[in-house]
């Protein structure tokens, strides 16, 4: 590409973004329909924007986030079982390489954690970090639901909604016991009590750190004077970052306290020795 060229797309460039912050200006000094306070309240507790589920009951927009996400990874995953899985190759080709990658980083989480009991662990792990990692990559795509208000809102990410945070922490603590139980019955359930305040910790770190990218993304788009081209920025950022870290979070946490539980006791130790 030549100097001029360059120099004429520079321009086109410049231009286009003089424009579209224009019309960014004109269309964000209509009146919203709510504060910046009630903004950032409902993305907490979901108090009113809610979104009527098949005429059945109003549910926050993230029950249908939920349900979207569920849908689309069940999809994939009998798309991939019947047409890609069949056609797997000695010498794999790139796409067959990164399901085997994927699926051998949670696999690997488990052994490592677990060497005793791990075949569920590596399914469950596999299982939760891809729904956690989906589910909060989910809110990039800004897919609209319209509230009963018939307002417009962007469906956030599940586990934004702290019921859905709360029921990851306890299926992952009630997976941890299950391994403990498998492997020292009632002392497997005694090791797991003793770390009651786990599935809490755990449920409130993974809402907490999702629900604070929301709130900063929110606060971002709010404001005028903000919310052109940063919030790109920001967005990406904020749920890209938490999409990586808080699927590994769990996953570790959950391989870890797994080992701890399904290790066989001295007892038994002793009777392999």
């Amino acid at each position: 590409m030549t100097k001029k060229k360059r120099i004429s797309v520079l321009l086109i460039m410049f231009a286009v973004v003089i424009g579209l912050g224009v019309l960014t200006f004109v269309l964000g000094n209509k009146e919203k329909h709510e504060t910046i306070q009630e903004t950032m309240k409902d993305a907490v507790l979901h108090g009113d924007n809610k979104i009527n589920l098949f005429g059945i009951m109003d549910v926050n927009p993230s029950v249908i986030s939920a349900f979207t996400v569920t849908a689309v990874i069940l999809l994939f995953a009998l798309i991939i079982r019947i047409f890609v899985i069949p056609k797997f190759k000695y010498v794999p080709g790139k796409f067959q390489l990164l399901i085997e990658e994927w699926v051998g980083i949670f696999d690997g989480l488990a052994k490592g954690n677990s060497p005793h009991r791990n075949k569920f662990l590596g399914a469950y792990l596999f299982t939760a970090g891809s729904y956690i990692f989906i589910g909060t990559c989910f809110e990039l795509f800004g897919i609209q639901g319209v509230t009963t208000k018939g307002h417009s809102v962007a469906l956030p990410a599940p586990i934004s909604d702290v019921n859905a945070a709360i029921c990851m922490g306890f299926l992952s603590y009630f997976v941890i016991m299950s391994g403990g139980i498998a492997e020292n019955k009632f002392g497997g359930v005694l090791k797991t009590l003793k770390d009651f305040s786990l599935p809490i910790s755990m449920s409130f770190r993974l809402f907490g750190a999702l629900l604070s990218g929301l709130l900063v993304t929110e606060l971002v788009y709010y404001y005028i004077n903000l919310s052109f081209v940063l919030p790109v920025f920001v967005g990406v950022m904020f749920t890209l970052l938490h999409a990586l870290i808080q699927a590994y979070v769990l996953t570790m946490l959950t391989g870890l306290f797994y080992g701890e539980v399904s290790e066989p006791s001295e007892k038994k130790h002793k009777k392999e020795a």
